[in-house]
C-alpha cells in the first residue's frame, strides 16, 4: 500500500513541478500584451483569451499537487484533539462521503463538458478563434489526478489504522 501511495505522490509531485512554470509563461504573455498597449496603443488579439485559459488550466492542474502537500484549507481544530486512529477513521469517512462524490461529479460532468466542446469544435469568440476543448479536457485530467491523490491519502489512513491496531 505504501508503494502505491508513494508512486501517486511522485506522479503528482512531478506533474506539479512540470505545470508550475506555466505561471512564467502567463506572466510573459501579460507583459507582452501590456507592451503592445503601450507601444502601439492596441492590445493583441489573442493574449487575453490565452492567459485566461492558461491560468484556468494552471489552477486546475495544480490542485492534486496542492492536495499532496496539504495546501488546501482544512478545518482541523477538532481533528487535532482526536487520537491518530480516530483521525485516520475520520479522514477515510470524509473522503468517502464528501470527496468521492465530488470527484465523480467532476469526472462525469467534466467529460460531458469536454466531449460537447470537442464535438462542436468550440472556439473562443475573440478575433482569433482559439480551440476551447483542450482547456475543458483539463477538468477531466484534474479529476483523475485528484482521485489518485485521494487514494494515496486514504491508503495512508488505512495504513495508520493498521499500525494502531495490530491484529
Amino acid at each position: 500500500m505504501n508503494a502505491i501511495a508513494k508512486a501517486i505522490d511522485s506522479l503528482n509531485e512531478a506533474f506539479g513541478r512540470l505545470i508550475a512554470p506555466l505561471l512564467a509563461v502567463i506572466t510573459a504573455i501579460v507583459i507582452y500584451d501590456i507592451a503592445m498597449r503601450f507601444l502601439i496603443g492596441r492590445p493583441s488579439d489573442w493574449a487575453f483569451d490565452v492567459t485566461k485559459m492558461l491560468f484556468g488550466a494552471h489552477f486546475m492542474l495544480m490542485a492534486a499537487y496542492g492536495l499532496r502537500h496539504h495546501a488546501h484549507v482544512e478545518v482541523d481544530v477538532l481533528k487535532r484533539l482526536l487520537s491518530r486512529r480516530k483521525q485516520a477513521a475520520l479522514e477515510i469517512l470524509g473522503y468517502l462521503i464528501f470527496f468521492v462524490p465530488f470527484i465523480w461529479m467532476l469526472l462525469s460532468l467534466g467529460w460531458s463538458f469536454f466531449e460537447r466542446s470537442f464535438s462542436r469544435g468550440e472556439t473562443t469568440y475573440g478575433m482569433v478563434a482559439i480551440p476551447v476543448y483542450p482547456v475543458k479536457a483539463v477538468i477531466v485530467v484534474t479529476a483523475v489526478l485528484l482521485l489518485l491523490q485521494a487514494i494515496a491519502v486514504v491508503l495512508r489512513a488505512v495504513q495508520s489504522l493498521r499500525e494502531e491496531n495490530p491484529a
